[in-house]
């Protein structure tokens, strides 16, 4: 059986509240878990302690038999010290698009166009 240790959403429309719980990967999110493992309420101020809430114990003793954090609940361990710190990379996420990076050579483009004939002087004539 895969394991996940993951989020369940509660509470009502605007107004979230999360269960941090262990459940079978094949079950729907807020479908039936093996076990209540904590809370998480997204809405506190992220400096506040009841914000997450985990029976460090019982994450371990699931981490141990082989169950998978979820991303968010990994993000969590790590500011808890229970995991290492994953190295994260996507350079193509921040990476602008094609259309921007056109727009980004043409301002470029523009801007080094004036330099290169300052306004306030008459353009040499090598022409002569």
């Amino acid at each position: 059986m895969a394991m996940k240790i993951r989020l369940a959403r509660g509470g009502s429309k605007k107004r979230p509240h999360y269960s941090i719980v262990a459940a079978d990967s094949r079950m729907p999110r807020d479908g039936r878990f093996i076990e209540k493992l904590g809370t998480y309420h997204p809405l506190l101020p992220k400096d506040s302690e009841d914000r997450v809430k985990m029976d460090m114990e019982r994450v371990q003793h699931w981490l141990d038999k082989g169950a998978q954090p979820t991303d968010r609940i990994a993000r969590m361990l790590e500011a808890a010290g229970v995991r290492e710190k994953a190295t994260r990379s996507n350079p193509k996420k921040a990476e602008p698009g094609t259309k921007a990076k056109e727009r980004a050579e043409e301002k470029a483009a523009k801007a080094a166009a004036p330099a290169e004939a300052p306004a306030g002087e008459p353009a040499e004539d090598t022409a002569e």
